[in-house]
């Protein structure tokens, strides 16, 4: 039995209905490399439960201590049951990218169960019709509470699940001695426990205040004294801070890793930059399209900071910080918004290493669990956040995976994405993740804030093409790619349009225009059009003689048996009701 450290504590106090605080990634896997080249359910259940005997803590549950007095503990789950969070679904036809990223959305909507282990993973198949997807393949979306992993946590989760080769060693099998596991703490024994705690906490928050104010003290004398440089984190209002809801979207554009080192290269930048830019260009694009982009001022974002390198701290589960900067949107030009980020993003983690700001969500776990949440279901309740001096338009978190293929169940995985947590006021979040020579830059938001993900895909391809053009143009590319590399380094999306869908309403296409123009230009007079109409009378009739001779030979001639009628649509071909290119159990 483990309590929960201060951090850790604090994303349960601070879970919400319309914001849960869970995290999630989602896998897009071939199973044609896997042995047999297939994928059984019961193939991907074995996978896992193997590997959480060296991840402990996704065995255990949560207990709460009587009354919310004191932070909770971690107990190993005597009743796990590795298919109670292991889920198969399929998607509805056409099995298009749509349709999974809605899937995706609806999943990462719903809260975790408190009372078992707090993560879920499901297997998802149907995924028959999304461009540059192997057929056949299969996805896997997961979703673990904040509590348990921060950033680098879940990614050291996803590396711990797979396996470096599409067929390991035969010898990795499920431990067969039994597991430990701990009986579940009475109420006299937690009470005890929150006792002697209380002593400690108190102590403990009398301390690191006195630590705080004397560290803000220092912090703010610095900056006075220019020693550490001042965080530019002005940001106006926008719709993309309105009230968070329960229901979410979620979308994803990919490129490759070359491209975005190209860019880094030509200006002088880094790859975490480059994607700022890209995403601060988007949002400007998106707002543009709504006409709220804002008047004065920049958009300003969130960078989570991994504060487990930086300070060496290991005793909670979550190391993580926070530092805002400005995305520079003010700043028409891509190349100058992007040197503008550069400096920013500098500056904020210099800034960021200084401030004491930096562990300010530890707050939400100090005091008692029964004063935090109640403190943070009255500000989610009456949207509190307005108020807020800062207006956070998105939270972007930079994830680096491997640069060479993982495999789970023998499945090689082509495609990973990750989903991030919403927060009261900040309704956008963004996740980077590089692997295996692409950068995915998914999104999840919230429904009312951006009804239309789609579209807000197509403008991060759009910041993405305009700032490698810009790179072109400033002569740092390789000239032989010009006018062609911006759009071949990026992949198409990864779903289906209806046709003519991306032409705006309020835009003719450009060849209908062209007719419309010409015929203006050429009207022809009276005696000319009447002229035309007697040629085109005495053309159909030849035409018709012609046709009727011929099918009086064709009559003749011996030919082979009549076929039934055309018809104006061929029939589609009927999609079997069993699908198991990754079969069940």
């Amino acid at each position: 039995m483990k309590q929960l450290g201060i951090l850790d504590s604090a994303f349960i106090n601070l879970e919400q209905a319309n914001t849960p605080q869970h995290v999630g990634g989602m896998g897009i896997y071939d199973p044609s490399t896997a042995p047999g080249g297939f994928v059984r359910f019961k193939d991907v259940i074995a996978s896992f439960e193997r590997r959480l005997g060296n991840l402990p803590l996704f065995r255990t549950r949560l207990v709460e201590v009587p009354g919310g007095i004191d932070r909770p503990y971690w107990i190993k789950d005597a009743n796990f049951d590795v298919e109670f969070h292991l889920r198969h679904i399929a998607l509805p036809e056409p099995g298009d990218w749509r349709q999974l990223c809605i899937q995706v959305a609806r999943l990462h909507s719903r809260p975790l169960d408190l009372s078992r282990p707090l993560w879920e993973a499901y297997i998802i198949e149907g995924l028959d019709n999304i461009p540059n997807v192997p057929k056949g393949s299969f996805a896997v979306y997961t979703k673990m509470h904040h509590s348990l992993v921060d950033g680098a946590g879940g990614a050291s989760f996803m590396a711990a699940l797979h396996d470096l080769v599409p067929n390991p060693e035969q010898g990795m099998q499920p431990e067969a001695e039994p597991r430990l596991v701990d009986v579940a703490p009475s109420m006299a024994e937690l009470l005890t426990k929150a006792t002697f705690n209380s002593v400690v906490n108190t102590a403990q928050l009398v301390g690191g205040t006195l630590k705080n104010t004397r560290d803000m003290g220092k912090y703010a004398l610095g900056i006075l004294r220019k020693e550490i440089p001042r965080p530019d984190i002005s940001a106006p209002k926008t719709i993309l801070n309105r009230p968070v809801g329960p229901h979410r979207v979620f979308d994803a554009a990919e490129f490759p890793l070359e491209g975005f080192k190209d860019i880094k290269n030509a200006v002088g930048v880094t790859v975490n930059d480059v994607a700022l830019g890209i995403i601060g260009g988007a949002l400007l694009r998106y707002l543009k399209s709504k006409g709220e982009a804002p008047q004065e001022g920049s958009l300003a974002a969130a960078l989570p900071l991994n504060m487990r390198t930086r300070r060496g701290s290991t005793d909670d589960n979550n190391q993580v910080g926070s530092v805002f900067t400005s995305l520079h949107t003010d700043i028409e030009d891509p190349l100058e918004r992007l040197t503008a980020i550069r400096e920013s993003t500098r500056e904020a983690k210099e800034s960021g290493e200084a401030s004491p700001m930096v562990d300010a969500l530890k707050i939400a776990g100090v005091f008692s669990p029964l004063i935090s949440r109640s403190v943070a279901g009255f500000w989610a309740r009456n949207d509190l956040s307005r108020h807020l001096p800062v207006n956070i338009s998105t939270c972007i978190s930079n994830v680096p995976g491997p640069d060479f293929p993982l495999y789970c169940a023998g499945a090689k995985m082509v495609d990973y994405y990750g989903l991030g947590v919403l927060t009261p006021g900040m309704g956008i979040f963004h996740l980077v993740f590089s692997y295996s020579g692409k950068v995915t830059l998914s999104v999840l938001a919230d429904r009312d804030i951006m009804p239309d993900p789609e579209f807000y895909h197509d403008c991060l391809v759009g910041a993405y093409e305009e700032l490698y053009a810009a790179a072109i143009a400033l002569g740092a590319v390789n000239a032989r790619a010009a006018g062609v590399a911006a759009k071949a380094k990026i992949s198409s999306p990864k779903r289906q349009r209806p046709v003519g869908s991306s032409t705006p309403k309020n835009r003719r296409p450009a060849a209908a225009a062209t007719r419309k123009s010409a015929s203006k230009k050429a009207s022809p007079s009276a005696s000319s059009r009447a002229s035309t109409t007697t040629a085109k009378k005495k053309a159909k009739t030849r035409t018709a003689k012609a046709a009727s001779a011929g099918r009086k030979k064709a009559g003749k001639a011996k030919t082979p048996a009549a076929r039934p009628k055309a018809k104006r649509r061929a029939a589609p071909r009927a999609r079997p009701k069993v699908q198991p290119k990754l079969r069940s159990a």
